[in-house]
């Protein structure tokens, strides 16, 4: 049998090589750090140009750079509810350029509706900071149902179930899961009709095909402003400012109903702590500039400042909670 020598001057010097190997890698991790950022700033979006989500990328993309001092680029990656930007920026380095532009559906919704999604909604992202929370507003076409309140929108479906029907953007989207929690803490039974996207959606409220629908308040000031729609009550606890005639819907049809759709930034897993800080701190103080708060109060969103622990707790917290309504209204995830 072959024995083998043992060398400790060999070995004295293999582990000095390898701490010096780790602590040159520190020193460069450190170096490239303190130089963040030395270059463009990417965020991915899974949502068209046009889209809600892309009013407030585009609201806090200037603020942004400002406070950078590097270009901020919007990357459009829309397809599959957001999943496939949640995939790109999953397997990114995580350096601070690459971000994603994630929403409650994105990492609340999504993990419930889809049964194979390539990564894990908490433990493949790193949770930076909240942007803003969106209402969303009970919309109504007054010539298919003809109420003025939420609670005589509740006795009137009460009374005809499965009469009325409403509308959505799609199976398993925010606007069609608001509603089954709305129906599912109401008590209602009404018939879901999916539609392609959000514009096709309100339109068919508009023209009478369906009665009602859900959607984001700043979807659909144009047609309250111009009188096709009536508006009975937000689903946040506080009533929006933009729409301040608006009861919410807590106030006497639901006592605690509060649902709301929330955008946040995140990146990779694995960034530094320090890192996730400093990109923290930029995007609240340009939340705070006034003309980001003017324009995202105008449009029904209400800024949303959080630590990066905070927003972690947020996207745990919303997951479980869509996770029971996908569940209670006999979903499947597709």
């Amino acid at each position: 049998m072959k024995r083998l020598s043992f060398n400790p001057l060999s070995s004295l010097l293999s582990s000095a090589r390898r701490l010096a190997v780790g602590a040159g890698l520190a020193l460069a991790s450190t170096a490239a750090l303190a130089a963040w950022p030395e270059r463009p700033v990417t965020i991915i979006m899974g949502f068209p140009a046009g889209s809600g989500v892309d009013v407030i990328a585009r609201g806090i993309q200037g603020p942004l750079e400002k406070e950078l001092g590097v270009p901020v680029i919007i990357d459009y990656r829309s397809g599959a509810g957001g999943n496939l930007a949640s995939s790109a920026v999953a397997r990114a380095t995580p350096d601070g350029y690459t971000l994603l532009l994630g929403t409650a559906a994105t990492h609340g919704i999504n993990p419930a509706i889809y049964k194979d999604l390539p990564f894990d909604v908490e433990a493949d992202f790193t949770p930076i900071a909240t942007l803003v929370d969106v209402s969303n507003v009970l919309t109504i076409n007054p010539n298919v149902i003809d109420v003025n309140s939420v609670e005589e929108f509740i006795a009137e479906v009460k009374a005809n179930p499965d009469k009325y029907y409403f509308a959505s953007t799609g199976v398993g989207t925010g606007t069609q899961l608001a509603f089954e929690e709305f129906n599912a803490r109401a008590g209602l039974k009404m018939v879901h009709v999916p539609y392609k996207g959000g514009p096709e959606a309100l339109q068919s409220v508009v023209k009478g095909e369906t009665c009602c629908i859900f959607n984001q308040v700043q979807t659909v000031l144009g047609q309250h402003k111009a009188g096709t729609v009536r508006l009975l009550g937000v689903s946040t606890a506080k009533r929006v400012d933009v729409v301040k005639d608006v009861p919410t819907i807590a106030e006497k049809a639901i006592p605690g109903f509060d649902s709301y759709i929330w955008f946040g930034i995140f990146g990779p897993k694995g960034m530094e702590p320090e890192l996730t800080q400093r990109i923290n701190a930029a995007i609240n103080k340009a939340l705070q500039e006034p003309s980001v708060a003017e324009r995202f109060v105008a449009t029904g969103n209400a800024i949303r400042l959080s630590t990066p622990e905070e927003f972690s707790g947020l996207v745990k917290e919303n997951r479980e909670k869509w996770a029971k309504v996908v569940q209670d209204a006999g979903l499947t995830p597709q």
